[in-house]
């Protein structure tokens, strides 16, 4: 058995929160990768439950699956690094077995261009709607749901109104802007996904990219456990918890979590970032 919740990790506004289909009643997600249908349900146990997988080509599936949950990491290790003080452990206790997720890193830079001001509702519903339009059937899938996620060269072919009329407002031009840059310009698949500094800067040069986005792209996208995702949200808990209200800026509340978190700091950032949200 290891630990995980497929509920928690799914509700914590990481990419698949904003484009698969979660049934909390059979407590099955369901995904489109390539041009497969992935469905994982978890029995028993919400924190340590088996698995099933299912979607075709299985052995590939499987493998893909323990990828993208990093069900390889040792959260026992991860929970003892990081249960630092009362806030954290309780956030442990409440969403225990959520796990980072291993995305695509396209994926990851389009969904986090599209958060930017803005909520998890809205995120989703521009989402899947830039899905509806611009990602192709999956071969025998009836459901109008059933699309794979558009590459970047896909979304070469939208138009700023478009996306516009799909809700993405002034995001539009930077996803124009992304899906050129990362279409011509760079081979997300090769860029430096250990070496945090130099990730980050390449990110921040696609359009759209700052450095909380690109923050974002290199934790969940290239799981580098280096990048410390600091929103509104994080700086307001990171200033009340650890330094008494005071007012700091993003390399400080930065160089404090990596003093405290060390190789771990991103996965301390879900944990904060997820209570703070959900208690919001």
């Amino acid at each position: 058995m290891i630990t995980f919740s497929l509920r928690h990790t799914f509700e914590s506004a990481q990419p698949l929160t904003f484009y698969a289909d979660f049934n909390q009643a059979s407590n099955t997600l369901v995904y489109p990768q390539d041009s497969l249908l992935v469905s994982v349900t978890q029995s028993g146990s919400d924190e340590k439950g088996s698995l099933h997988v299912s979607g075709g080509r299985r052995g590939y599936v499987t493998s893909e699956v323990r990828r993208r949950f990093r069900l390889r990491d040792d959260m026992g290790k991860i929970y003892k690094k990081i249960r630092t003080d009362a806030y954290i452990a309780k956030a442990i206790d409440l969403y225990r077995g959520m796990r980072l997720t291993l995305n695509d890193p396209w994926e990851t830079t389009l969904v986090f261009i599209i958060s930017q001001f803005n909520n998890v509702k809205r995120i989703r519903l521009i989402t899947r709607s830039i899905i509806a339009k611009y990602g192709s059937e999956i071969e025998g899938r009836a459901a109008a749901s059933a699309r794979s996620f558009p590459t970047s060269a896909d979304m070469t072919k939208a138009t700023e109104k478009e996306l516009k009329r799909l809700g993405a407002g002034y995001r539009a031009r930077y996803i124009i802007g992304a899906a050129d840059y990362c279409t011509n310009n760079v081979d997300l698949d090769k860029l430096p996904s250990h070496k945090y500094l130099k990730l980050k800067e390449e990110l921040m040069q696609i359009d759209g990219v700052g450095e909380k986005v690109a923050d974002c792209i290199a934790l969940m996208g290239y799981g580098n456990l280096k990048a410390f995702p600091i929103d509104v949200h994080i700086k307001r808990t990171m200033e009340k918890l650890y330094f008494e209200g005071k007012v700091k800026r993003i390399r400080e509340i930065r160089d404090f979590a990596e003093s405290r978190w060390g190789d771990y700091m991103g996965y301390a950032q879900q944990y904060l970032f997820h209570k703070a949200r959900m208690m919001a």
